[in-house]
């Protein structure tokens, strides 16, 4: 009898417990939360408040710097020519971008928001996807000049920036993309 009382106990305070903690991450208890939900609920409010930068955001605020940045295009999961948008561990958004300083005939036979034009900013759940996915081009790209870029990631941000621009004005979007935070 006292080995069936303390499972019944055991079980009912579970059950309680896991009842509170359901019910204070739905935000609807009325009643006072424990200690452990209280830290939990707030780690939530504080990843809420750091959201990784949209490649939107981060555009408008490479642009204000890199003016030969014009905004040629965004990315959506119909339109993407990598099919990449959204899918696990990869980008959550994307922008194409043209840079002034390219001749238009260098760039003649490439599509409109081609990385050749000017580039791309790609922005991703966390800091290792965006470094994955630098990695995975700079291997894919190495024994092809023609296909080459410069890649900077900042944080949960990827930009691509055209081989067509010299060194120098590469380095003016790197210092962009420091800025980032």
């Amino acid at each position: 009898m006292l080995k069936q009382t303390l499972t019944i106990t055991a079980a009912a305070l579970l059950i309680a417990t896991l009842a509170a903690c359901s019910n204070t991450e739905a935000g609807n208890s009325g009643t006072p939360a424990s200690p452990a939900a209280v830290k939990h609920s707030s780690t939530t409010k504080q990843d809420t408040a750091s959201k990784p930068l949209t490649a939107g955001a981060a555009f408008d605020k490479i642009s204000a710097t890199v003016t030969a940045a014009k905004l040629s295009g965004t990315v959506t999961a119909e339109n993407d020519p990598n099919h990449l948008l959204g899918r696990p561990s990869q980008y959550t958004s994307k922008v194409t971008f043209s840079d002034s300083r390219i001749s238009a005939d260098g760039v003649s036979g490439t599509d409109e928001g081609d990385v050749d034009r000017g580039g791309a900013i790609e922005s991703f759940a966390s800091p290792s996807d965006a470094k994955a996915r630098a990695e995975y081009i700079q291997a894919v790209t190495k024994s092809m000049p023609a296909l080459s870029e410069y890649d900077y990631v900042q944080g949960t941000t990827l930009v691509r920036v055209s081989h067509y621009l010299t060194p120098k004005q590469a380095g003016e979007y790197k210092a962009a993309a420091a800025d980032l935070g």
